[in-house]
């Protein structure tokens, strides 16, 4: 026997649980099911942030959250014109939650602890008898004049209208495209680069502020890079990763970046600073302490890189090495094979065409009892709470239409 809903919400996770309860408040009288297929709700909220859940990010002008989007600028500019940054402040406020901004603009919890989000999601649907139904795979998908016939393994359920926030899921994908919808194939976003480099060999632990090319292409972004036990990460390997998710993926993830540890001191400016340095510090050690803004094991490890004795004095550089070395500064290359995904937080950059989305309503414009909320759609964004915006403004935008419809 089928199961009546006013309303479906496919996906238990930030967006599907945002929607439900925004359409709630301003209906409480409507009957709203979350399905979700694993045995847990909000999972990626739990370990987002380093079990600390990155609400947000401390950036309250439309026009600039935007550019924090390789996929979906232009679409979302509307959308945080109506609910942004400042407003999920608000609203996590009146339920209770506070939030800090960091000095890196992050937002969290004041608690430093996802289990306060997790907590004010199921209250919030507990307050609203929303239902939670776990362990509910979604099989098939039906479109009828007057509502949606969704199947899952054991129940059928019957929906006036239904809510699509099934996140990075392919089988949601594949049924969405056999009701017509156009699928952007998926590939990932937001990882770490593997580098086997003798240069980078012992400096686990050691970042610098710099400035990474992708080698024969455009792909450029700059910030705090981070040495591991693969490779290379941190925030500026990881934009670089989400601008590229498309054109990486298509090499394989087999690559060659150029790396300028000295990030806005270019070549010819770091020449002249070496050639003054072998006037100014004759006598003195080159590989004992590094005179730039980073570590000096980096340092080290790149004037040995460059043919230098560590233990050689500036005065007997010769030409050659001191062009050596500012090669080795601002534009050493390194050979990327692979990559890693970052922490848990796995992004996809792919899904539902945007073309497809009506971004006032965030409804399908394939079907009118259809919308759409977070990273089913072609959206996505870099590291810092910039997704999770995304599922907030969509499920803000698609409950507002939702009830203003009914």
């Amino acid at each position: 026997m089928s199961k009546p809903f006013d309303i479906i919400i496919a996906g238990g996770g930030a967006a599907g649980f945002f929607t439900a309860i925004n359409i709630a408040e301003r209906n409480p009288k409507l009957k709203i099911a979350i399905l979700e297929r694993g045995k847990e709700v909000l999972s990626k909220v739990r370990i987002s942030g380093g079990g600390r859940c990155n609400v947000t990010h401390a950036c309250f002008i439309p026009n600039d959250l935007v550019k924090f989007y390789p996929r979906g600028e232009k679409e979302l500019r509307g959308p945080f014109n109506r609910f942004s940054s400042g407003d999920t402040i608000e609203w996590f406020e009146r339920q209770g939650v506070e939030l800090k901004i960091e000095e890196d603009g992050r937002m969290f919890p004041v608690t430093d602890s996802s289990q306060t989000i997790i907590d004010c999601f199921l209250g919030a649907a507990k307050k609203f008898s929303i239902q939670i139904l776990t362990g509910q795979s979604i099989q098939s998908l039906y479109h009828a004049e007057t509502h949606w016939k969704i199947e899952t393994q054991n129940e059928t359920y019957l929906a006036g209208k239904l809510v699509m926030a099934t996140g990075s899921n392919p089988k949601m994908w594949e049924m969405l495209q056999e009701l017509g919808h156009s699928i952007v194939p998926p590939v990932p976003s937001l990882f770490t680069f593997n580098i086997k480099d003798a240069r980078i060999k012992n400096l686990m632990g050691v970042s610098a502020v710099a400035t990474i090319k992708v080698k024969g292409s455009k792909l450029e972004a700059s910030g705090p890079t981070l040495i591991t036990h693969w490779g290379m990460s941190g925030p500026g390997i990881l934009r670089l990763s989400a601008w590229g998710a498309r054109e990486l993926a298509d090499k394989n993830y087999h690559f060659t970046i150029i790396v300028n540890w000295l990030n806005e001191v270019d070549f010819d400016e770091c020449d002249t600073i070496l050639r003054e340095l072998k006037l100014n510090n004759a006598k003195k050690t080159v590989g004992r302490k590094s005179p730039f803004d980073f570590p000096n094991r980096l340092w080290e490890s790149l004037v040995i890189a460059a043919g230098i004795d560590p233990e050689s004095r500036w005065a007997d550089l010769t030409k050659n090495q001191l062009t050596a070395l500012a090669t080795e500064l601002t534009h050493g290359e390194y050979p990327v094979n692979g990559k890693s995904t970052f922490k848990e937080e796995f992004v996809t950059a792919g899904g539902i065409d945007l073309k497809e989305v009506n971004f006032k309503t965030m409804q399908s414009k394939l079907y009118e009892r259809l919308y759409f909320a977070g990273e089913v759609v072609n959206i996505d964004a870099i590291t810092g709470g910039f997704n999770f915006q995304n599922a907030w403004t969509g499920g803000f935008i698609a409950a507002e239409s939702i009830v203003g419809k009914l």
